[in-house]
């Protein structure tokens, strides 16, 4: 499922039309209509906006699910250099931050090269 499916399936779970987004979030009601005519997916910077209209979080809308069913990255990291420093950055981050994270690095495993 796209992440634009997704998007209007929630909608119509909550019962939220394109013009309710499109007051809850700012978004034009015509690019809106658009994801749906065309079957393109909302860009990045329109995601958390999204996401706090429709309280979800970005995993839910990103790829379906809570980051807690998201399986575990199963292989060992070595605890230095550049892996340190990523590990030192993550813990620094609040807990909405490390969900956003989490989100778009799950995001970007499932995206072809």
């Amino acid at each position: 499922m796209t992440i634009s499916e997704r998007l209007f399936s929630i909608m119509e779970e909550k019962h939220i039309s394109m013009p309710e987004l499109s007051r809850l979030t700012g978004i034009s009601r015509h690019t809106i209509f658009d994801w749906q005519r065309r079957g393109t997916n909302p860009g990045a910077d329109k995601i958390m906006v999204i996401c706090e209209a429709l309280q979800v979080t970005p995993e839910e809308l990103l790829i379906g699910k809570p980051v807690d069913e998201v399986p575990a990255y199963d292989q060992t990291v070595s605890a230095d250099g550049i892996d340190l420093q990523i590990m030192r950055d993550y813990l620094e981050l609040s807990e909405a931050k490390k969900k956003r994270l989490l989100a778009y690095m799950s995001m970007l495993q499932n995206t072809k090269e």
